[in-house]
């Protein structure tokens, strides 16, 4: 003869599975979850920075073009990769 559960037990043990697999689930995805963010706060940055030298550089004459290639540089590689389009524009 089956043991009848009570609903409101199976409800815990539900609930309970549940936060155990998600726990498990954004252990497994912390680390790249981490690198997605540092690059998202590195493109970010870029931009801002891209954005900001061109503000600057219109007083001076100097302006670098915000396309998608320069966009790309500066997202991906950010502070430094404007700093790298700076010196592919002046030794080019």
């Amino acid at each position: 003869m089956p043991i009848a559960i009570p609903e409101s037990v199976a409800a815990i043990v539900v609930i309970a599975v549940c936060v155990l697999l998600l726990w498990l689930l954004l252990t497994i995805l912390r680390l790249p979850l981490k690198l997605i963010f540092r690059l998202l706060l590195n493109m970010a940055s870029g931009i801002v920075l891209l954005f900001v030298f061109n503000f600057i550089g219109g007083f001076f004459g100097f302006s670098l073009g915000v396309n998608a290639v320069t966009a790309l540089v500066a997202g991906v590689l950010g502070i430094p990769g404007v700093i790298l389009l700076v010196l592919v524009q002046n030794f080019l």
